[in-house]
Order: C-alpha cells, then sequence, then structure tokens
C-alpha cells in the first residue's frame, strides 16, 4: 500500500466507492465528485492498461484511445512497477478472480 497516499481522507473516499451498488450509482456519484475531464482521464488510462496487457502497441493505443505516449508509458509503468491495482483490476474484470 502507498502510504504517500493513505490517510483518513482518503479512506473515507475509498470506503464511499466500495458503497457504490451499480452503474447508476458510479455515474452519479462520479459526476458530482469528478470533472468529466477527469473521469475520461481515468476511463482512458484503463483503456490503455488493457491494451498494453493484450501487447498492442504505442502507436495503436493512442490511435484507439487518444492517449499520449507520456500516458501510455506512465500506465505502462504503473504496470510493471506499481502497486498491482491495474493487475487486480483487470484479472476481475476478466474474471480471474
Amino acid at each position: 500500500m502507498n502510504s504517500k497516499i493513505k490517510d483518513k481522507m482518503t479512506d473515507s473516499l475509498f470506503e464511499a466507492i466500495l458503497l457504490l451498488k451499480n452503474l447508476d450509482e458510479c455515474y452519479n456519484f462520479f459526476e458530482d465528485i469528478c470533472t468529466i475531464s477527469e473521469i475520461k482521464a481515468l476511463a482512458q488510462r484503463l483503456e490503455v492498461a488493457k491494451m498494453l496487457r493484450e501487447g498492442r502497441t504505442y502507436t495503436e493505443i493512442s490511435e484507439k484511445t487518444g492517449a499520449s505516449t507520456a500516458t501510455i508509458s506512465r500506465v505502462n509503468r504503473a504496470l510493471t512497477y506499481g502497486a498491482d491495482g491495474y493487475k487486480t483490476i483487470l484479472d476481475k474484470l476478466e474474471g480471474k478472480t
């Protein structure tokens, strides 16, 4: 766990997210708490992670998602050296866990 982000307010945020029960609740909460650009950036990063895991090239990923090579590189670094957050969620989305 990354101690740089862990604190009571962040715990409360993540606990709130865990209480969301469906897509409508997620849309409503995230539309209130984030800007549209922030939501789109998060969604883009997840799509980039999926595509990197599939072995796609930076060019393919950039063309499909509109992500910059800097964003793709940042996501790739997180996949390789990060806290396994992308791995955990991608495994769950693929039904592995």
